[in-house]
């Protein structure tokens, strides 16, 4: 597959083996997972940027009796243009190991999928991918101090038993596709790896309460990015310090448990904290530990050392 026009390619990398992290600012967006988390990965690994799909094509530039939900954005100052911000599609490219890194931070597209999809496997192509990981996020009622619940999909069916052992759930999804199911129903037509993990997100809404009048909503959930990135490295066997991402979802928990504390104390005849202990006695946390899968291995060959012996 030669690379499509749309795309521009001004370094590849000779290297023959490379997964590629894919990240859209999308609708499935939720904590930031789909664009915050490739970005995080890119700068945590000091990724350059080697190419971009250029946006000619692929966007709306507005919607008839809308005002301003898909233009790019734009910013005067004293009548001159200081900033026109417009739907990009990046790639960036990182080594270790022996192995290519690549992230691709984009834009979901309004329009043409089939080229932009094409754009993005011929990319892969050029790049040596072996194995395309997509992200994504949903908001949903749960527990924001536990486990994040996860879910995948996949190209191949030769990849679900890899996922089997991973702590998720596979999909059932049916419904309007974001434009990772689509690449991952494509890149299984041409034999292409990909795997897309979805996290769901913690979100509540107390609007309708007067005595409290607020939400809750998570804009980077890294303690979603962090059970997701565990399961990640484990299948890739990646060499990534996930200490960074620890930190920062345990400092993520404290301040929702201030602002759940402060909510309770201002309306305390409402019963946040009571609903959030409710939410928490009935959620069924999926934990993974990839340490407990390497002592269960190494148990049995022990085990099967004794036996033979």
């Amino acid at each position: 597959m030669a690379l499509e026009k749309s795309v521009d390619l001004w370094e590849v990398p000779e290297i023959k083996d490379s997964v590629m992290f894919i990240g859209w600012r999308q609708w499935a967006d939720a904590g930031s997972i789909s664009s915050g988390l490739p970005r995080y990965l890119a700068k945590l690994t000091d990724a350059r940027k080697i190419g971009e799909i250029r946006p000619e094509g692929f966007y709306l530039f507005q919607f008839p009796g809308t005002h301003d939900l898909v233009r790019p954005l734009v910013k005067f100052k004293e009548g001159f243009p200081e900033l026109l911000q417009i739907n990009s599609n990046e790639i960036y490219y990182a080594e270790q190991d022996g192995r290519g890194l690549v992230f691709f931070i984009g834009d979901e597209p309004h329009m043409d999928a089939e080229r932009y999809v094409a754009s993005m496997l011929s990319i892969a192509e050029a790049l040596n991918v072996k194995r395309m990981v997509g992200f994504g996020g949903v908001y949903g009622e749960l527990p924001y101090d536990k486990e994040r619940f996860i879910f995948s999909i996949y190209s191949l069916k030769s990849l679900k038993i890899e996922l089997d052992n991973l702590g998720v759930n596979l999909s059932d999804y049916q419904g309007g596709a974001s434009i990772g199911s689509y690449l991952c129903k494509r890149a299984g037509e041409l034999e292409r790896e990909y795997v897309s993990f979805f996290a769901f997100v913690p979100t509540y809404d107390f609007s309708n309460l007067a005595q409290v009048g607020s939400s809750i909503r998570i804009e980077n959930d890294y303690t979603a990015w962090l059970g997701v990135m565990r399961r990640v490295v484990f299948m890739l066997q990646l060499q990534l310090d996930l200490g960074d991402l620890e930190k920062k979802s345990e400092r993520l928990i404290e301040r929702l448990d201030a602002k759940v504390d402060e909510l309770d104390g201002s309306s305390p005849q409402v019963g946040v904290r009571e609903y959030m202990q409710r939410l928490s006695e009935e959620f069924t946390e999926v934990t993974f530990d990839p340490l407990d899968d390497i002592w269960e291995q190494e148990l049995r060959r022990l085990e099967d050392k004794f036996e033979d012996e």
